[in-house]
């Protein structure tokens, strides 16, 4: 007989931010010092951060790695459009995270995913 433990190791939230302005979403600047205190506001330990600018009028890409795993962003300012990952495991809630993203943001609509990462495997005993 196997049992399933539905406890997951980590919750992954996928978010689709659609209508934000153009200039904000192409200040690296910014948006790394956002996605940072996101970081922090979901109770995460910031390890490091990596954000680079496409130069001229193009988007931002880039990452923040955490205790708990990371925060990822990639922006298309001409379509006002922002692809926002956010995994995070133990204590920290990425929900608090994505709030805090969101409020600064302002997008006019959230297309949110989530997903439980690395719940266990069937007992095969």
């Amino acid at each position: 007989m196997s049992t399933y433990q539905s406890v997951a190791s980590g919750r992954h939230l996928l978010a689709d931010l659609h209508g934000i302005d153009a200039v904000t979403l192409r200040d690296a600047t910014g948006i790394e010092a956002l996605l940072v205190a996101a970081a922090r506001a979901a109770g995460a330990r910031v390890l490091s951060a990596h954000f680079h600018h496409f130069g001229g009028q193009a988007g931002v890409t880039g990452v923040v790695v955490l205790g708990e795993s990371h925060l990822s962003i990639h922006t298309w300012p001409e379509h006002g459009f922002a692809a926002l990952d956010i995994f995070m495991c133990g204590t920290a809630q990425p929900e608090r995270a994505l709030d805090h993203v969101t409020a600064a943001f302002a997008p006019a609509h959230v297309a949110l995913t989530t997903v439980a990462r690395g719940a266990p495997l069937p007992s095969l005993a």
